[in-house]
């Protein structure tokens, strides 16, 4: 009787063993990078035709193999980087698996040339679907050549579903730069069909994102140097304006290895997650160093995953690295600030005669309310919820002063925006949106002191609820007090509503109380309370602050400014819309054709 199972060819594992290692060109090329990497080279050249269907070639002047090791590295689990079972968890290579070189060459035609530095000659070992052909000594430089020709050449099935060149040297080209970011020590060149896509040398971190994507886009970033005893952070992390519409730009490395790793990335949303708007991902460039016994790398072919043993403390120490650095927005310090304060005049310089150009401004008209611009008096304003008072260690006239106070204030524009001058650029704040701040960091100090300020109504209200409501304001009561809002269970689904935080006494706190319970209820089940909290505050500092159209004093404006300067992540609104926007001297003279 015939057995059903049986043992496959050699052949057939290998293809099979390639799916895994070998997804598509892009793959081959981290391979082989990576294999050079290791190999302690300072330079590697990357050729690729038709999208590396027709022919990778990736050269360095690493250390080279011999003869013998040359033929080795082509059996299947035959490598240098690991011995015994303890190396695996002690990892300081980006390969080790054995399984990259053979996986290559039984799906192409493929040549390795190599020479060890002390050798007088090379090795040349050519095979086509991972049977050696040929062997033989070559002359060359030190180090590695290997040519892959005719990928999926043996299997058709797979070469079918290849896209088109533009698309595979695309999957290349980040494949390069996700390499070159992690060793910028490394000099790299990198042509497509003949034509230099990428030529770096060696040089610094900062050096080479510029070169990468630009010096504007370099510019955008902040560094971040973090350390505790579970974990060293270093890189960069992009101001909350520089963001993408998906995670394309998250260059995170755990020990020199480029991951997309799911605690990683959390990490880095949590750091943003009230400076961003929903849908919106920040650009970073973390390296992220942690003892090699405490990270398993193992996880998967292509190495992209990775299992933390101290997962939860790795977490909380990304976070605490990227919000260093948010906390303190250090774009909006970007470059001299102005020495005067809001109520004084400017000092930059001017044209000739300038001043004696320009007459006294009337008296009459700096006092009056001008449509879209100017400063109202106090006595003339609808009643709103007023500003956050200023304290005295803010007022203007102290010798040192936080960045929005240093500001030189010039005016109002169409009740929603306050004008001012910073050194020679103009800064246009959102006046809602730095309230909103102000008043979130406010709720959130005030929840975790139990302290939210309760206003007893006068006449306690009813509200009909729905089932599901009624159920989800029952469960959470005690957080919603927490809140400022008094109730209590009257019959059924009716409850009285007798208190509600003095923020929103002069609004529509119903509404608000009716969303909070809506979030509880979503947010409870999936994001946990801090979540909640922080989109609950959110809510309440939206409709608590200046809305629409409101002219401010200049006293108001004062007191804005130096709230802001004592408030963390002051650059954005909880909701993730940006504070203030900056327009630069050469950019306005630009818009009037004068650069």
């Amino acid at each position: 009787m015939s057995t059903r199972i049986r043992i496959l060819p050699e052949n057939l594992t290998n293809k099979i063993a390639a799916g895994e290692v070998v997804e598509r060109p892009a793959s081959v090329v981290k391979e082989l990078v990576e294999n050079s990497l290791d190999a302690g080279c300072t330079e590697i050249i990357v050729e690729i035709e038709s999208g590396g269907k027709r022919l990778i070639k990736v050269a360095d002047n690493g250390c080279g193999m011999s003869r013998d090791d040359a033929l080795l590295s082509l059996e299947r689990h035959a490598t240098s980087k690991i011995i015994a079972d303890n190396d695996l968890f002690n990892l300081s290579t980006l390969g080790f698996r054995g399984e990259a070189l053979p996986s290559i060459a039984s799906v192409s035609r493929f040549t390795l040339e190599t020479r060890e530095s002390g050798s007088l000659e090379g090795s040349h070992i050519y095979a086509e679907g991972g049977r050696i052909k040929e062997v033989k000594v070559c002359g060359m430089a030190g180090g590695t050549v290997i040519s892959v020709r005719n990928l999926f050449f043996n299997t058709p099935a797979r070469l079918k579903f290849m896209k088109s060149s533009d698309t595979e040297s695309g999957h290349i080209g980040d494949i390069m730069t996700r390499l070159a970011i992690c060793r910028p020590d490394v000099r790299f060149v990198y042509s497509n069909d003949g034509k230099l896509v990428l030529r770096m040398v060696d040089t610094d971190l900062k050096e080479r994102i510029s070169s990468l994507f630009g010096h504007s886009f370099a510019a955008d970033f902040y560094p971040v140097e973090f350390e505790d005893e579970h974990a060293g952070i270093t890189g960069f992390v992009a101001k909350p304006d520089s963001n993408r519409s998906s995670t394309s730009h998250f260059y995170t490395y755990i020990n020199g290895r480029f991951i997309r790793d799911r605690v990683v990335q959390h990490a880095i949303l949590q750091a943003y997650r009230n400076l961003l708007a929903r849908g919106r991902y920040p650009m970073v460039v973390l390296f992220i160093n942690v003892p090699a016994g405490d990270v398993d790398v193992n996880v998967h072919p292509t190495k992209h995953e990775v299992r933390f043993r101290e997962q939860g403390k790795v977490h909380d120490a990304i976070v605490s690295a990227i919000v260093a650095v948010l906390r303190d927005a250090p774009w909006m310090r970007h470059g001299p600030v102005a020495k005067t304060g809001i109520y004084q005049e400017s000092k930059l310089p001017v044209s000739d005669r300038r001043v004696e150009e320009v007459l006294e401004l009337p008296e009459d008209f700096r006092n009056s309310a001008v449509p879209g611009v100017g400063i109202v008096p106090l006595e003339n304003r609808q009643d709103h919820t007023p500003l956050p008072k200023n304290e005295p260690d803010a007022a203007i006239g102290e010798s040192t002063r936080g960045y929005f106070s240093s500001l030189m204030y010039i005016g109002q524009y169409q009740g929603q925006y306050i004008l001012c001058q910073d050194a020679s650029d103009l800064v246009i704040i959102d006046q809602h949106a730095a309230h909103e701040r102000i008043v979130f960091e406010k709720l959130i100090r005030e929840f975790a002191s139990d302290s939210i300020e309760s206003q007893q109504l006068l006449l306690p209200q009813t509200l009909e609820l729905s089932f599901k409501e009624a159920s989800a304001l029952r469960e959470n009561k005690s957080g919603i007090r927490q809140f400022g809002y008094g109730v209590e269970e009257f019959s059924g689904n009716t409850w009285v509503l007798n208190a509600v935080p003095g923020l929103l006494a002069q609004g529509d706190y119903v509404r608000v109380l009716r969303d909070i319970i809506e979030d509880m209820q979503n947010l409870g089940r999936s994001g946990g309370f801090d979540q909640a909290l922080e989109k609950i505050c959110a809510r309440i500092a939206c409709h608590s602050v200046i809305r629409g159209v409101w002219q401010l004093a200049l006293q108001e404006v004062t007191s804005l400014f130096a709230q802001l300067d004592k408030t963390e992540f002051s650059g954005n609104c909880p909701h993730g819309r940006p504070v203030l926007r900056k327009l630069t001297i050469s950019e306005i003279e630009k818009m009037f054709k004068r650069g």
